[in-house]
């Protein structure tokens, strides 16, 4: 490959990155997928005006060959897509060589969420360490003990624990990204992703394609944030630190260890299998659908750009109302007695 067509990687990456605003893993698949383009394309003597729709379709092939799966290539090949309509746009090929070709065909997995006696239990659940010991004759992880939200003694040990207790609410509650909460601020400013409004009950988030939206944000979460920028001032995390979620050195949170507390604290409520926070979101999405049966209201508060990616939570609710069927309909029994 010459400079000039590494010098127009460069510049897409750099486009991504500035004007599309792609979040830092996005931007990271992106680049490893196009570097492989590139590999192949210097592999071959090509440049890329010189890419047909024939190479685009053995490169998929050979992908299929190699043992990636369907969701994999079909990811691939939307990185090269991009790619390639932007060099369209800037008039460096005449032809798409990637508008016909298609990944394999893959049966769409359903999101993964937890039920909502799961879900609330996990909400509601804090260690022992994190404040005083429960009332006699509440029974943990119940739905009174959910609405009501646990009493905290925010004292500076219990931090990371209130905070993992935080980050939790607004993933469940408000239906967040992992990215998006961890790109939240304590107060708003011009260079802020997003930030809670406590007064109004809300939060302001910069979701992907650089689109702001604006989320609810319930009771409990609101408690939650009160005890945890309370707990995070103790600890004296508040010097300097524009981050609503820190590590403990004081730097933003970053998401693997997020998701190692999120797995922690899910272990420590006695939730069996692995939670991690995307399933947070489906958990949230899936129980406000079930709930009110509002698509497009669901659309707006997952920030999704086409109704089709909400559309799969639909899925989860008839799978819910199934299952109370086969639960409660005589009919519905598979064996008579």
């Amino acid at each position: 490959m010459n400079s000039t067509d590494a010098d127009w990687l460069a510049r897409y990456l750099l486009h991504i990155r500035v004007e599309k605003r792609l979040a830092p893993r996005t931007q990271a698949l992106y680049a490893t997928h196009l570097q492989g383009l590139a590999q192949r394309c210097a592999a071959e003597g090509l440049g890329w005006a010189s890419v047909s729709p024939a190479h685009a379709r053995r490169w998929a092939a050979q992908l299929r060959a190699s043992g990636r799966q369907p969701r994999g290539i079909a990811l691939v090949l939307s990185c090269w897509r991009g790619f390639f309509t932007w060099l369209g746009r800037q008039e460096v090929i005449a032809a798409h060589p990637l508008q016909a070709v298609r990944a394999p065909k893959a049966a769409q997995p359903l999101p993964k969420a937890l039920d909502v006696h799961d879900a609330l239990r996990l909400a509601a659940h804090l260690p022992q360490s994190a404040g005083p010991a429960r009332k006699e004759g509440r029974a943990e992880g119940t739905e009174s003990e959910a609405a009501a939200g646990p009493t905290v003694a925010a004292t500076a040990p219990d931090w990371q624990v209130l905070q993992i207790h935080c980050l939790v609410e607004l993933l469940y509650g408000s239906g967040l990204r992992i990215a998006e909460a961890l790109g939240l601020d304590v107060r708003p400013s011009s260079a802020a992703l997003g930030w809670v409004d406590a007064q109004a009950g809300e939060v302001q988030v910069l979701g992907k394609g650089g689109k702001w939206r604006t989320v609810p944000v319930g009771a409990a979460a609101l408690q939650a944030l009160a005890q945890w920028l309370a707990a995070r001032a103790q600890a004296g995390l508040d010097a300097g630190a524009a981050a609503l979620f820190v590590g403990a050195r004081g730097a933003r949170l970053t998401p693997q260890v997020a998701r190692r507390q999120l797995q922690a604290l899910a272990a420590s409520a006695g939730l069996a299998g692995r939670v991690h926070p995307h399933m947070l979101r489906h958990s949230f999405a899936s129980h406000v659908l079930q709930s009110s049966a509002d698509l497009r209201a669901v659309q707006e508060l997952l920030g999704h750009a086409s109704i089709a990616s909400t559309q799969i939570y639909t899925r989860l609710d008839f799978q819910h109302l199934s299952r109370a069927y086969e639960a409660a309909h005589p009919r519905a029994r598979k064996t008579t007695r």
